[in-house]
């Protein structure tokens, strides 16, 4: 009997593996366009959908398809939506009147006017003579007062004036222009109306005016035209009084000095500026000093004159009243220059209150 092998026997082989199964070769492809990624959405934006306009479901279809139709679409936040044409034509119209209203100097257009309406109602006129007398003197009023600022308006640029309508941009120096002649046509006729003799006067003063504007503004016999217009004036309103009485000869004088102080009180606190921008007119060569101290002398000889027109108690307490104020004007004016020119304007109207007080003894 052999004996056993020590060495162990080989294990048996193990199969190969299977191949895969091969798969059938895929027909070619046209090649495609390469695949877009979607966005990840996120959470919506409100602040867009609350500023996109969405369409109005009450507007017909018609008017959402018609682009001239459609209503317009609002401004941008942050942006002023445009004015409209009419809103525009609106404002433009609204600062052109504001601008003309403060360019025609109101106070002495308004004091002028209601001076020379109370002396015609106090000498007897109804109101169908009044209202062409006011009429009248408004028109002849503004013409002077839209003539003084156009023909100044290159003095005040240069003297930096911001409370002129024309240098601030208010209304345009043409405006001025246009409506001082406007006026001063519409003048014309409206003194006319009050009488043939009348209307010559008033047309009288309000030329004397004019040519104070025109270039005696800044000559030695600046005051003649605050004479003729100041004496003009209750001169006219005497003779508008039917019957066309002649005025008292105190009237037109008393009316003279009253102008004559009225324009050293009313060039009293330009004087440096006027100076300073060429106007060399008789209070300028004068100087503030003695300026200040002759302003109250033809305002109180004005007021002596009416006394002595119709001399009684009222004329001699006006007299003194009007001389006080005068020199006390005079005395606190050293340190305030704007006190006699306050003063002069009381003195002014005490004067224009005795006229018309008088009443049908103006003739």
């Amino acid at each position: 009997m052999d004996a056993p092998d020590p060495t162990p026997a080989p294990p048996p082989a193990s199969p190969p593996p299977a191949a895969p199964p091969q798969r059938p070769a895929a027909s070619p492809r046209r090649p495609g366009p390469a695949p877009v990624p979607l966005d990840t959405p996120g959470p919506p934006d409100t602040a867009a959908l609350r500023d996109t306009a969405l369409p109005d479901p009450a507007l017909p279809a018609t008017v959402l398809r018609d682009p001239a139709r459609r209503p317009p679409e609002p401004a941008p936040p942050g942006i002023a939506p445009a004015l409209p044409g009419a809103a525009w034509a609106a404002r433009s119209a609204y600062r052109m009147v504001t601008g003309l209203a403060r360019a025609c100097h109101p106070l002495p257009t308004a004091a002028v006017t209601l001076f020379a309406t109370a002396l015609a109602a106090a000498a007897g006129q109804d109101l169908a003579g009044v209202l062409p007398v006011a009429a009248a003197v408004l028109a002849g009023q503004l013409s002077v007062g839209w003539c003084n600022d156009a023909v100044d308006a290159r003095r005040d640029r240069a003297a930096r004036r911001r409370d002129k309508p024309v240098v601030s941009g208010l209304v345009s120096e043409g405006a001025v222009r246009a409506a001082s002649l406007a006026a001063l046509a519409l003048c014309v006729p409206l003194s006319l109306a009050c009488g043939a003799a009348a209307g010559a006067v008033h047309l009288l003063a309000v030329a004397a005016a004019w040519a104070y504007d025109l270039g005696l503004k800044g000559t030695a016999l600046s005051w003649l035209p605050y004479a003729v217009g100041f004496a003009a004036l209750p001169a006219f309103v005497v003779l508008g009084v039917p019957g066309g009485p002649a005025p008292p000869w105190w009237l037109p004088a008393a009316g003279a000095l009253l102008g004559v102080g009225a324009h050293l009180g009313n060039a009293l606190p330009d004087i440096a500026a006027d100076r300073a921008t060429g106007v060399h007119g008789w209070p300028q060569r004068l100087g503030p000093r003695r300026t200040r101290l002759l302003t109250p002398l033809p305002l109180v000889l004005a007021s002596a004159v009416i006394a002595a027109g119709s001399p009684d108690a009222l004329g001699a307490a006006g007299l003194t009243v009007a001389a006080l104020t005068a020199a006390a004007g005079t005395a606190y004016g050293r340190h305030r220059p704007r006190v006699p020119f306050m003063a002069a304007i009381a003195v002014a109207g005490l004067d224009v209150a005795m006229l018309v007080w008088r009443g049908a003894a103006l003739f």
